[in-house]
């Protein structure tokens, strides 16, 4: 049995991404530099043969997967997996998380203009987020980042990955500095009236939700209503929409 067989097997069999150290782990006589040739040498074969799946690098690793344009036929069978799309607000919440992390509930709060409770801890469930750290200051708050999963979810091979329009790292990559324990403050226009100073960066944020929605091809969905800044954040509801999404496995 050839490196390339080893090398196939293995990826075939997984339902994950594999580094070219996770499948080197097959055999003794293996390394990664035996494996990286053998990825190469299948995918000219894939290609060469027009087969109707490829071979691709995905969530810094390697994943057999059918090729997208097979999709609408694989949608057909129930017992082909779909994964759970994500609902807008869930989207807008993960996209504030992946382009600034790492960064607290608070400060996604402050960007999003709601509460983000319920579509952090459903993200969490989701395994595309996960605590990487704490915060200094009063009570240490928690700190979220993004999790290989995503990676392999939006089908990227790194965070490099990651669309970049032209508008987006203005208001994703500058932090406002904001009190770990402040609430919101709204602030008054010239006629006295309460105004939200977050609403700048909505178009931002309805930018880089949308770069994510676009990658994962969930339908566009109604725009949320306005938060009662007055009277503090608002909870988001679950964010989960109808499934489908990533590519399905041969």
């Amino acid at each position: 049995m050839n490196v390339s067989q080893i090398v196939e097997a293995v990826l075939f069999a997984s339902d994950a991404p594999l580094t070219a150290g996770d499948i080197a782990r097959a055999d003794e006589m293996l390394d990664e530099d035996q494996v990286e040739e053998a990825v190469r040498l299948l995918r000219a074969e894939y290609d060469d043969a027009a087969r109707s799946f490829q071979l691709i690098e995905l969530a810094e690793g390697y994943q057999i997967l059918t090729r997208p344009e097979y999709a609408p036929y694989l949608e057909r069978f129930d017992n082909v997996p779909r994964p759970s799309r994500l609902s807008g607000p869930a989207l807008e919440t993960l996209a504030i998380i992946a382009y600034r992390q790492p960064i607290g509930r608070l400060e996604v709060e402050y960007v999003r203009g709601v509460g983000v409770s319920g579509v952090v801890r459903t993200l969490q469930e989701r395994n595309l987020i996960e605590v990487v750290g704490r915060a200094e200051g009063l009570g240490r708050p928690l700190l979220y980042g993004t999790t290989r999963h995503f990676l392999e979810h939006f089908g990227f091979r790194s965070l490099e990955d990651l669309p970049r329009p032209e508008e987006l790292p203005i208001v994703l990559r500058e932090r406002i500095p904001l009190g770990m324990d402040d609430d919101v403050v709204p602030e008054k226009n010239g006629e006295g009236e309460a105004r939200d100073s977050r609403d700048p960066m909505q178009g931002h944020l309805e930018l880089a939700g949308g770069a994510l929605k676009e990658t994962e091809g969930v339908e566009e969905e109604a725009a949320e209503p306005p938060a009662e800044i007055a009277a503090g954040p608002s909870s988001d509801a679950e964010g989960l929409d109808h499934e489908g999404g990533e590519e399905p496995r041969p």
